[in-house]
């Protein structure tokens, strides 16, 4: 079996579930709250997890109760913990988050140990990558701890797969390291200057990344689908129709989804395909790491 390896955040998340989203200044009564494991890094590695992947994870938690909670959480998912570390200066992550009704959420992260898993942490880990076949990043811990993954691991032959979430300012050199970068529509239009409304500017904004490297492109664009586009093919795969409660995490049940496909031996539109799946079944379901589906739930 493929081994997948996701290096990434791990938060907790408090969550409000109420009828509509605050504006600037104001307060919203009645909602429900709850609290649930996330983090975009781990958050994916469950996704992959749980759909059959043989799942690595790489990251850093405090030394609370929060970190102790998601050691113990990894464990019973399956994944492989041995390189999460715990830091003694920095609590945990935590994520506060809004959700409305419709399944709109507005979000804010104080990344704690998250920010402080640095390159050191990753070469400590470097002897998975001998062993590993995919590579799965996201941007919720230094650029720089990205920077050296990358590139340690197209040294060792990985596949790296980039979900630029959050986006932020990549530097040119990383996209030729990358095999498939896997933005939203907002980061597209963050990292591209290009807003991707239609084919013509999907595929312009697609070209940006192929140009400078990147092998394969996938633009998620919620309850549109995904678009996406090689150097010599491209297609769109429509999403599922349901009924979205909590659209947290979404984005990362996709992109630990498509990497299990990948791995299986899919090619890229069946991937997207089963990745567009597992994503319509997430937004079902209240939560972030709650909400990732099971392979026979598919």
């Amino acid at each position: 079996m493929a081994k997948i390896i996701v290096i990434g955040s791990s938060n907790t998340d408090m969550v409000i579930q109420s009828d509509r989203l605050p504006a600037p200044g104001e307060t919203v009564l009645g909602g429900t709250f709850f609290m649930n494991p996330g983090g975009k890094g781990a958050n994916q590695a469950v996704a992959a997890s749980r759909l059959g992947g043989d799942t690595y994870f790489i990251a850093k938690v405090g030394k609370d109760v929060f970190g102790e909670s998601a050691i113990q959480q990894f464990a019973l998912e399956g994944i492989h913990g041995q390189f999460i570390s715990q830091d003694e200066k920095q609590p945990s992550g935590m994520a506060l988050i809004n959700v409305d009704t419709q399944g709109e959420n507005c979000i804010t992260v104080a990344s704690g140990a998250n920010a402080r898993l640095m390159a050191q942490d990753i070469e400590a880990a470097t002897s998975l990558f001998q062993k590993g076949n995919w590579l799965l990043l996201q941007l919720e811990i230094p650029l720089e701890t990205v920077i050296f993954s990358v590139e340690k691991a197209h040294q060792a032959g990985l596949s790296v797969v980039l979900n630029p979430a959050p986006a932020c300012a990549l530097p040119e050199t990383l996209y030729a390291h990358i095999d498939i970068i896997s933005p939203n529509e907002t980061e597209t239009e963050f990292l591209t200057g290009i807003r991707p409304l239609d084919e013509t500017s999907l595929a312009l904004a697609c070209d940006y990344f192929l140009s400078r490297g990147v092998k394969r492109v996938v633009i998620t664009r919620g309850s549109k689908g995904a678009y996406w586009q090689t150097q010599s093919a491209f297609g769109h795969v429509p999403a599922q129709h349901v009924l979205a409660v909590d659209s947290t995490a979404a984005g990362d049940c996709f992109n630990g989804a498509l990497v299990v496909a990948l791995s299986e031996g899919m090619n890229f539109e069946q991937a997207i395909a089963f990745a567009c799946k597992a994503a319509a079944l997430s937004v079902t379901q209240l939560g972030a790491q709650a909400s990732m589906p099971t392979r026979e739930q598919l």
